[in-house]
């Protein structure tokens, strides 16, 4: 059987399990997406942050 008809007959027949399926993808998706953002933007700002400058400040 092929990809689809095993996807189909798992997930988009029942309206409760095509449901969860796309909650579960959007948590996983928002997740991955906030890590690659969150770690560009502190890839790109390097040394302009407050934990990298810090302890010139703290006492």
């Amino acid at each position: 059987m092929s990809v689809w008809g095993t996807l189909n007959r798992t997930v988009f027949k029942r309206t409760s399990t095509f449901a969860l399926a796309v909650a579960a993808g959007t948590f996983f998706f928002e997740r991955t997406f906030e890590l690659a953002s969150v770690g560009l933007f502190e890839s790109i700002n390097k040394g302009k942050l407050w934990k990298d400058i810090a302890h010139k400040y703290e006492e």
